[in-house]
């Protein structure tokens, strides 16, 4: 019996639901749909082991293809895809942590369906083929789903690749510093070293694949995230509006803000939408997408809206206002404790950021 979370599950419902709406519309930043920007659904390619199928919205019905030969598996009413959309929703809203859902995966193996949710090998989780409305085209597109009917979703995730690496500038005692040991230590610890009149002074990140890939957005943004760590381990805010309106009060960076230029904002969104759609800490980052077309955003309420890249603004203010910092386990990721290097002291802090 397929058990999966409720993320993993959203997944496959929005497979389900897009197949049953016959289209998708689009999103403001506040997840509202934009009136009459919606796009036509032509067909859903899912990748299937050794095998790609082809879900052709040919309402009434949904063909079923199979590979290059185009082999017709089945045609099934769209009907049935709207009513099992409206199952799984039921399921998923109802359940905690993983579950099976014994009807729906009947109905996997009816259209041979194998998998419940995409590979994690990149960013894209769905692969749409949409009726451009202006050029008159289909485009095929991947889309990245995320959902709200589950725990928050993670848009970067924290890993030893993550780690700013600060030198402590002043004196201050170590070891009384890494035995805070309070529910947030690492916090603490922070705040101890600046009450110890000592200062964070940004060195290197561990992973200098990392701190390549943050000089795409902008030669400058690995030390603008240096800065905005300090805030929030300092506690002087969670989300990312809060702490890029503290490094706009202070601007570090003296950039003349008297006409009103959006420096911070603009870099930090430039940030946001790549790592939704495809930069990860890893691997070189060169600017290409895997997320084609955006992101698909299942709502509390079950309505599944997207973010395409043809209203990108929407998109980027959508991630602007709606992530946040996030500790992760200093223990798994090796951070948060002072250490010595060449007689000098330093502290590793973590980078994790995660949807509202």
């Amino acid at each position: 019996m397929k058990t999966a979370n409720k993320g993993e599950w959203s997944e496959f419902y929005v497979f389900l639901k897009l197949l049953g709406d016959g289209q998708i519309c689009a999103a403001d930043s506040d997840l509202q749909k934009i009136k009459d920007l919606c796009f036509p659904l032509v067909k859903i390619i899912r990748k299937e082991n050794d095998s790609v199928k082809e879900f052709i919205n040919n309402s009434p019905i949904i063909r079923i293809l199979e590979g290059k030969s185009q082999n017709c598996l089945l045609e099934l009413p769209v009907d049935e895809f709207k009513a099992k959309a409206e199952i799984l929703l039921s399921e998923i809203k109802n359940a905690e942590k993983t579950f099976p859902v014994p009807e729906i995966e009947q109905f996997m193996d009816l259209i041979d369906c194998s998998k419940i949710k995409a590979d994690s090998t990149n960013k894209s989780d769905i692969n749409i083929v949409l009726h451009d409305t202006k050029t008159l085209r289909d485009v095929l597109f991947g889309f990245s789903i995320k959902s709200k009917l589950g725990g928050s979703s993670t848009l970067l995730n924290a890993g030893k690749t993550t780690n700013f690496i600060y030198e402590i500038i002043g004196d201050i005692n170590p070891d009384e510093i890494n035995a805070i040991d309070t529910r947030s230590k690492i916090k603490d610890r922070v705040n101890a070293v600046s009450s110890a009149g000592a200062v964070l002074k940004f060195k290197s990140m561990e992973s200098g694949n990392f701190y390549s890939n943050l000089q795409v957005v902008d030669t400058v943004f690995p030390e603008m995230f240096s800065e905005i760590l300090k805030f929030y381990y300092k506690g002087d805010g969670v989300t990312i509006v809060e702490l890029v309106e503290k490094l706009k009060e202070l601007n570090p960076f003296n950039y003349d803000l008297s006409s009103g230029h959006t420096f911070y904002e603009c870099k930090m969104k430039n940030f946001l939408t790549d790592a939704a759609l495809g930069m990860t800490p890893s691997v070189v980052w060169t600017g290409k997408v895997d997320a084609t077309g955006g992101y698909i955003v299942v709502r509390e309420d079950g309505e599944i809206v997207c973010y395409h890249l043809y209203n990108r603004n929407e998109f980027e203010d959508y991630l602007y206002k709606n992530t946040r910092l996030e500790t992760a386990s200093s223990t798994r990721y090796e951070f948060g404790t002072i250490y010595n290097t060449k007689d000098k002291q330093h502290l590793k802090l973590n980078l994790q950021i995660r949807f509202i």
